[in-house]
């Protein structure tokens, strides 16, 4: 066989693998478990629902606050909860906003707190988060939500949250925000992150008790405060840059068990109108989920290659050159890749021939991956809203 029919038929196998070996990462049936429980209204005992206290990490977030804000505070939770807003050094009046909205809207207490600049050491996003943790467990809560300031909650979504946590015993339960698909750039990329997010870890695989495999959505995040306690959060991962997963990876380390899967009613408000605002969201955190390492970059890159461009170049240069083997092997992987990519089409009800752009959409991806290791080895780091972190490390493992 020809080099490029070898290229194909490997790209081929390696999408039968993803198919049948990578935990059927291209479902989108990964929906918040049953959570039978006592139902909110003037009914309800609250006695029975256990505390809760939202943990809200912001800087500079003014823009998104009018849209998210107020979903929070009008969550009809039967028990006894309240809002936590960290101000993390904003200069736009988040604070201020956030203060008025409450008086506006009304519903759950809101406070606003401020952090300080970083201590060494810690990440930004997770210096806001150790603050508002301290705060909300001065309440004594059973449970934290922690959740983004551009993320706008249904008003059931704590009460759900709680109830399936208990009715499962799950110590962490996370939903992956459904983000904004308004523009081409976003409906051009934004389906394909979460695809290839599941594909890295397979919400089944997350969600089994024995599976090494662990990630949440840092968008949505209900803890139980005894594995707070138990895997030391935030101090444990105080590094980190990619806080979800490093979060996920402490409390199912140390015993607990986690639940990872799509929402249906907790949305992103925040807009990606343009290419180069999707291209800093990736590219801020992508060379640290490679833990910096060069020799992982290289694979990565070779592996999108083969997995994502291989298909449609050996189909079209097959078909070019009359070699049957590249041709065919090239279009049975491209159609194994568009068939796993349309659930996740679907869950964002876009159209199916967005699917066919998906090795344009995967160069785009490599294209950020690299610009991110360039920007580390620069010594610019990853960054959380404007504040910049040269060569971060990942937190270290625990045993």
């Amino acid at each position: 066989m020809s080099a490029l029919a070898w290229t194909a038929v490997g790209s081929l196998l390696a999408w039968v693998w993803l198919l049948l070996g990578q935990g059927s990462f291209w479902r989108t049936d990964q929906r918040l478990p049953p959570h039978p429980g006592p139902a909110a209204g003037p009914g309800s005992d609250a006695r029975s629902w256990p505390d809760v206290v939202v943990v809200v990490p912001a800087r500079d977030e003014a823009a998104v606050l009018p849209d998210s804000l107020p979903s929070l505070l009008a969550q009809d939770y039967p028990g006894r909860a309240s809002v936590v807003l960290v101000d993390d050094g904003s200069t736009d009046g988040t604070a201020e906003l956030a203060r008025a909205l409450s008086d506006e809207h009304g519903g759950l207490p809101l406070d606003v707190v401020a952090p300080g600049e970083p201590e060494a050491g810690w990440t930004g996003k997770l210096w806001a988060l150790r603050h508002g943790i301290a705060v909300a467990r001065g309440r004594d809560p059973q449970y934290l939500l922690l959740t983004d300031a551009d993320i706008a909650h249904a008003p059931d979504s704590l009460r759900a949250l709680v109830a399936s946590a208990r009715a499962n015993g799950l110590d962490l339960v996370s939903q992956m925000a459904r983000l904004r698909v308004a523009g081409g750039w976003e409906r051009l990329i934004v389906p394909a992150f979460v695809y290839l997010f599941a594909q890295l870890y397979p919400f089944r695989w997350v969600n089994r008790p024995g599976a090494r495999t662990a990630a949440a959505a840092g968008g949505c995040v209900l803890l139980d405060v005894r594995a707070v306690a138990r895997a030391r959060i935030p101090e444990s991962i105080r590094h980190a840059v990619i806080d979800d997963v490093t979060l996920a990876r402490a409390v199912k380390r140390t015993g607990g068990r986690i639940w990872l899967g799509l929402a249906e009613r907790v949305d992103s408000v925040r807009p990606y109108p343009l290419l180069a605002d999707l291209w800093r969201m990736v590219a801020r955190s992508a060379y640290a989920q490679l833990r910096h390492s060069p020799a992982l970059l290289v694979g990565t890159v070779a592996g999108l290659a083969l997995v994502y461009l291989a298909p449609v170049g050996t189909l079209v240069a097959g078909a070019a050159w009359s070699d049957p083997v590249a041709a065919w092997a090239g279009g049975l992987a491209q159609a194994v890749m568009v068939g796993t990519y349309l659930p996740v089409l679907r869950y964002y009800r876009q159209s199916p021939l967005y699917a066919l752009l998906l090795p344009f959409t995967a160069l785009l991806y490599l294209l950020m991956t690299v610009d991110s290791a360039v920007q580390h080895y620069r010594g610019r780091g990853a960054a959380w809203k404007g504040r910049t972190y040269a060569r971060p490390q990942a937190a270290p493992e625990e045993g």
